[in-house]
């Protein structure tokens, strides 16, 4: 891993691309309305390069996650999903699958019906999860996030 300063005092690890190619990375984003959104990248290393600039970051932003109380039961009819990966969405995350052999693209397996939102967070993850704004909205079926962060709908 590269490690090279980041805003204010702290180091900040960088995760390579090489080191997620084929393993699960989970990575987060935020749409314009304010809700999270967990990417369960399958292996896939095309995730946007903001998810990728601060491994301790994404490690708070998890760890916050994880330790909200549960809001709803799961809801996650996409099929083929892991239900004991449903914990961010029973805590108010949309939860998105990375489609096999299409990079970038993923499929909206679970989502709250009592969304989250990033003012619900501490400052500091919301100015975190700044940096991993879409432009489309979360809760769409189907998503084509590029490496720059673009993204769009895919019909």
């Amino acid at each position: 891993m590269m490690v090279e300063e980041g805003v204010g005092p702290e180091l900040h690890t960088i995760i390579t691309r090489e080191e997620i190619t084929g393993v699960e990375f989970d990575w987060f984003a935020r749409d314009a309305a304010g809700h999270i959104g967990q990417f369960l990248a399958v292996g896939d290393s095309s995730v946007p390069q903001a998810a990728l600039a601060s491994e301790e970051w994404l490690e708070r932003l998890h760890v916050a996650l994880d330790t909200l109380p549960e809001r709803e039961a799961v809801n996650a009819p996409a099929g083929g999903f892991d239900l004991h990966l449903a914990g961010p969405q029973q805590r108010g995350a949309y939860v998105y699958e990375a489609l096999a052999g299409q990079p970038g693209h993923y499929r909206l397996v679970a989502w709250p019906h009592t969304p989250l939102r990033v003012s619900e967070l501490s400052a500091e993850l919301q100015t975190y999860l700044g940096t991993l704004t879409l432009d489309v909205a979360l809760g769409t079926p189907r998503l084509f996030i590029g490496a720059d962060g673009a993204a769009r709908v895919v019909e």
